[in-house]
């Protein structure tokens, strides 16, 4: 590996690494003080040892630094140093928390509930480049954030499924005005300015309406369902179809409304390019490889993961106790 003071062994174990057709294992880069500083100075001197983390980034793929017990006082200086761009959490889906600096909560869903592999934003036509996890307090058990590259769940589907999406597909989402179902259309951009989220979607090249009641409904332009690496060219998954799918619903509330409402009235649905609609069995199937394929990386109080949002998807394992994962995004 890229030094001798760093260790690649798996953060903790790989479920997928025996998938047919995934290719060779992969696990995040684990770095640690090896006997240095540990906090903030640690992770900057180790850092510094490493060379650039943008260039050890695009190669590792996802970072781990533990043992540097790093003190939630010092995660914006840690930030500095690993995210040169940070973003806030324009068109998200997901219930999160907002703490200042464009610092957030993790998703705030049920403990009980897996949330399935994604790269983040992937939906949108803006997505970050890096994705930056804290952990401010040690899961009671279990909380794992999984980690799969990109390639790999590629390789892991059937051919079917594959060519099935070689055409892209598109997004709906309803958005609320403050009372419905899911997050409203404030929450999501971040705003409560109309005209900023029109250019948004302008940008993006959304069609959409508002409605009576003060809701927006949008659709996406086709996106495809896999991208190339920016720097290393490799054609990795990269879309959401089964977080915006009824079928790989993990609440069973919402599994039940989806059952109710047909999908164009659902908070967020997915078709095909052609507005066709996406078969359940591809949805599990995509969602069942990526976390077969994932690592587990787990968690302690003051650990550290960076991770290209491109060439890996991430998730989260259920969990007992408590757990606080802060996340940051950077461009």
């Amino acid at each position: 590996m890229s030094d001798t003071t760093t260790t690649s062994t798996p953060a903790t174990s790989t479920p997928g690494a025996g998938t047919a057709g995934a290719g060779t294992a992969w696990s995040p880069l684990v770095i640690r003080p090896e006997g240095g500083p540990t906090g903030a100075e640690g992770v900057r001197d180790r850092l510094a040892a490493l060379g650039d983390p943008g260039d050890l980034l695009a190669r590792e793929k996802a970072l781990v630094f533990r043992d540097f017990d790093v003190p939630e006082e010092d995660v914006e200086t840690v930030m500095d140093l690993l995210l040169p761009n940070r973003l806030g959490y324009l068109h998200g889906t997901s219930p999160r928390t907002q703490l200042g600096g464009n610092l957030y909560t993790s998703t705030e869903y049920p403990q009980h509930m897996t949330i399935a592999m994604h790269s983040e934003l992937s939906y949108s036509h803006q997505w970050p480049e890096r994705l930056f996890f804290y952990c401010a307090t040690t899961p009671g058990g279990g909380g794992a954030t999984p980690v799969a590259d990109g390639a790999r769940w590629l390789a892991a589907l059937d051919a079917e499924v594959r060519e099935a999406f070689a055409g892209g597909i598109r997004y709906t989402q309803n958005l609320h005005d403050g009372m419905g179902l899911g997050r409203s259309w404030r929450q999501t951009f971040e705003t409560d300015d109309r005209d900023e989220v029109e250019a948004f979607l302008k940008a993006g090249e959304f069609t959409w309406h508002w409605d009576a009641d003060g809701g927006l409904r949008m659709t996406s332009p086709v996106r495809p369902a896999t991208v190339r690496h920016p720097v290393t060219g490799t054609e990795v998954w990269f879309n959401q179809a089964d977080h915006f799918h009824p079928a790989a619903l993990g609440d069973e509330t919402a599994r039940e409304l989806a059952q109710i409402l047909p999908p164009e009235e659902l908070p967020q649905s997915v078709t095909f390019a052609d507005g066709s609609p996406i078969p359940d069995a591809y949805i599990l199937h995509i969602h069942d490889r990526g976390l077969e394929t994932a690592v587990d990386v787990d968690w302690r109080k003051g650990d550290l993961m960076v991770i290209d949002n491109v060439a890996t998807a991430h998730g989260r394992r259920p969990y007992t106790g408590d757990r606080r994962v802060l996340v940051a995004m950077s461009g």
